[in-house]
Order: C-alpha cells, then sequence, then structure tokens
C-alpha cells in the first residue's frame, strides 16, 4: 500500500496565499481598467490615441521613407477626426505629414529639433487631455519623433494587447513581493494559531496503557480542530471506561478460579497415589498459578502508588535462597553473582520480587534440567538470569512476552509470567529483553532506570 506523504499546512497555506494574492491583484487592476472604460473616464482623458495609431502603422518603404500603413484603427482614425493632423520625422531627416497644423501649434515645429516631449494647450494650466503632444517613440520604423492631435480614443485591442504585458512588468512583480512576504510571516502566523494544537499532541505522547485518563487540553486550540479534539477526547473516555470493565471481569473471574481450584485441590489430595492423580495434581498446580497470575495483572496499577526505595540486591539474594532447593531437585547449580554496592531503585519490592521469580522459574521450566542458573546484579540497575538449555531463537523473542504465549505448546506454564515481568517493568520505567547467554542458553535482563542520588 503506497501511502503519500503527508501535506505540510505551513506551505499548503503559503501556496494558496500567493496564488490568492495573484489573482486577487489581476482581478482588482482589469477591474479598475474595465470600470473606467466602461464609465469613458480613460477614453474621454486619454491623450496617446492619435499617437498609437500612428505608432502601430509606422514602417517605411523600399527606400528607406517613412510611410504609414493602411491599418483599421488609422483608417477609423481618420474617420473618426477629419482635422487630422500630424508630424513624424527621425534623425536622419525623413517626414511625413499629414493635415494642416493648426496655427497656435505652428510656432512648435520649428523647435521640434529642441523639444523631446512636450503637452500643448491654449487653455491656461493643466488640462486633459491636451491640444497636442510631442513625442520621441520606437516605432516598425525605427526611433521617430511624431507631434500630432489627442482627438484618438483607446483601443480597446491596444488594451488587450498591453495584457501580457502588464501581467509580466506589473501585476507579476508584484504578487512576487506579496508571496515573499507570505512565505515569512505564514509561518510565524500558523505557528501561532496552532500552539494550542502542538500541545495536545505533546500530550497524545503521553497516553499509554499504563497512564489511563489523560484528556487532550482544549485550550488554544483552534476552533474548526475543536470538534475533533473534543471527539478524540471522548474515545479515550470510552477505552478507559472499556478497560475498567474488562480489568473488573478479570479480577472477578480470577477470584472466581480460586475457589473452585481449592476445593478441586482438596479432593484431589484424597485419591489414591497414581500417575493419573500426579497428572490431575499437576493440572490443578497450572490453574490455581493462572488465577494467582491474573490477580498479579490487576494489582499493577495500584502498586504504582506504593513505591518507595528497593535494593535490588536484596531482592535478588531472597529469590535465589527461595528458589534454590527448587532449582537443585530439578538438577539444576544455582548461582548468584551480585553487585558489590547497594543498587536502590524506586518500586515495588513485592512487584519486582515476583518479576525475578518469574524469570528464574522459567529457567528452571526451560533450562533443559542440566547446567547452572546465575542470577546478577550489576550497574546502573540491572538484574540478569542465565541458564544453559536450548535459548530462544531471535525470531520469538518479542512474542514469548505476549499473554498466553507459549514457545513450546507442550509447556504446563499459562503463558502469563513473561508477560508480568513485561508489564512490571513498564510500571516500574524499565524494560525487560532476552539475549544469547555468555555461553549457551538464555539470558534474560531486566533493567530499571537508576534512582537519583541523594
Amino acid at each position: 500500500m503506497n501511502l503519500s506523504r503527508p501535506r505540510s499546512l505551513k506551505w499548503s497555506l503559503v501556496l494558496r496565499i500567493a496564488i490568492l494574492q495573484c489573482v486577487m491583484l489581476t482581478l482588482i487592476i482589469v477591474g479598475t481598467l474595465g470600470a473606467m472604460l466602461a464609465t469613458g473616464i480613460v477614453p474621454n482623458d486619454y491623450e496617446d490615441g492619435t499617437m498609437d495609431v500612428l505608432t502601430d502603422a509606422l514602417t517605411r518603404d523600399a527606400t528607406g521613407a517613412l510611410m504609414l500603413r493602411d491599418t483599421s484603427n488609422l483608417a477609423r482614425l481618420r474617420t473618426n477626426v477629419p482635422d487630422l493632423w500630424f508630424i513624424i520625422r527621425d534623425r536622419q531627416g525623413h517626414r511625413l505629414q499629414e493635415g494642416a497644423v493648426p496655427a497656435p501649434y505652428q510656432p512648435f515645429v520649428a523647435l521640434l529639433d529642441n523639444i523631446s516631449d512636450a503637452r500643448i494647450d491654449l487653455a491656461i494650466g493643466e488640462a486633459s487631455p491636451p491640444g497636442g503632444k510631442i513625442r520621441w517613440t520606437d516605432t516598425a520604423a525605427g526611433n521617430v519623433q511624431i507631434m500630432s492631435g489627442t482627438k484618438g480614443e483607446l483601443s480597446l485591442l491596444r488594451v488587450l494587447g498591453q495584457a501580457p504585458n502588464l501581467f509580466l512588468w506589473g501585476i507579476l512583480p508584484l504578487a512576487g513581493l506579496m508571496a515573499l512576504a507570505t512565505l515569512f510571516v505564514t509561518p510565524w502566523v500558523v505557528r501561532g494559531a496552532l500552539s494550542g494544537l502542538g500541545n495536545a499532541a505533546a500530550a497524545a505522547e503521553q497516553i499509554d496503557i499504563d497512564k489511563r485518563g489523560v484528556q487532550l487540553p482544549l485550550e488554544g486550540v483552534p476552533k474548526e480542530v475543536t470538534p475533533l479534539v473534543k471527539a478524540v477526547n471522548a474515545a479515550l473516555s470510552r477505552l478507559d471506561a472499556g478497560y475498567e470493565r474488562h480489568k473488573r471481569f478479570l479480577t472477578d473471574a480470577a477470584h472466581e478460579l480460586r475457589t473452585p481450584v481449592a476445593i478441586l485441590n482438596t479432593r484431589l489430595a484424597s485419591l489414591p497415589a497414581t500417575p493419573e492423580r500426579a497428572r490431575l495434581l499437576q493440572d490443578a498446580a497450572r490453574l490455581s498459578a493462572l488465577a494467582d497470575q491474573l490477580l498479579d495483572l490487576q494489582r499493577l496499577d495500584r502498586q504504582a502508588e506504593h513505591f518507595g526505595p528497593v535494593d535490588l540486591v536484596v531482592v535478588a539474594r531472597n529469590v535465589v535462597v527461595d528458589l534454590a532447593p527448587m532449582a537443585f531437585a530439578a538438577g539444576y547449580e544455582m548461582s548468584f553473582d551480585p553487585a558489590k554496592e547497594k543498587l536502590a531503585v524506586r518500586g515495588d519490592r513485592t512487584a519486582i520480587e515476583r518479576a525475578v521469580t518469574n524469570l528464574v522459574q522459567n529457567a528452571i521450566d526451560h533450562g533443559g534440567k542440566t547446567g547452572r542458573i546465575t542470577v546478577s546484579v550489576r550497574s546502573p540497575a540491572v538484574i540478569e538470569v542465565l541458564d544453559e538449555g536450548d535459548g530462544v531463537p531471535p525470531s520469538e523473542r518479542e512474542r514469548i512476552f505476549e499473554p498466553f504465549y507459549r514457545l513450546r505448546p507442550q509447556d504446563h506454564g499459562a503463558g502469563l509470567g513473561l508477560n508480568l515481568v513485561r508489564d512490571l517493568m513498564q510500571l516500574h520505567g524499565g524494560k525487560v529483553e532476552v539475549l544469547d547467554g555468555s555461553a549457551r542458553g538464555a539470558c534474560f535482563r531486566m533493567i530499571f532506570p537508576a534512582m537519583p542520588s541523594g
């Protein structure tokens, strides 16, 4: 199954805002120009209509003289402006003139060599548009000077033809500057707006099987995400309630099992000693151990409330003393390798003893009935139980800690001993792992967080 990379909210916002700004800027400019065209502001006040038509139509003939092509815009201009007049000249002395220059503008004709750009009008002050204009401009015939009237109108086709240049040199640079501003501002804005969501994510990382009752904080969470956080909190509450029901059921079932198992043991003990009676007693002992382990699992939550300093050396020594007779009877040698100094951890002494006991009993059951079982304690806070049996295949080293999983189906255990060890270690903030023994067999290592000094 292909999983696409999660999309970045920050960069999605940057991209969308940049595109929106570019579109809005284009619409504003186009809308403003359209409104000016619709209301007649631009055609009435536009003063370069005549020059635009002349610039587009100007060319040269075969001899290099200036001439005008018969364009539709030029024909329309001559129709709409019967008194059209203009002078077009270049630096090489070529000259093209049409119509009579009005008498008030005649003095400027003699001064064209000294004028580069001018607006000419008979009224006092600035007129819009003026009566005439003088300007040097680039055309298909080269750079020329045009003197003409200003009665021509703005061509819509010319406006549309200039749209790409407007976008390239006007809209695009502005949009780029706005996009750069968005690039730097949006991450800061998003980070501030989603800070509450970050707190909720940090709280979610603390949720674990042994930390129930956790709720995600709603403070600072955007209202668009609040329904999701509330739904997660409701789901967590349902899970907590379901876990409590499940825990109560297991506790009640374990208590109910102990009474009939005790009655069964009593009745079996009264039977004559036969191989069948021994097998039945063994099965009854298995049921009794299962009930005890189920109760131990349910006591884990309450044990964390009574944690205190525990000396691992003392705990391990007590387990060795208690189980050494059982190991000797099963054909093993028993060895204890304590640390030279006191190794204290914070935890429940009874629970840690139970975990070490389970590992030693596991070594007795699976060590091959021969060799040595060694319990060692070393710094900073580690207990190891080693045997010289067949060991645990690497592919099974995670599964053996699952509840009710047995490496060898013919074993008489219930498959909860190692699972209880793992849960106890998690309760103490540590872990249990299985490795190869130094010579052969298995090495179960309990690693506790060291207790702070002082």
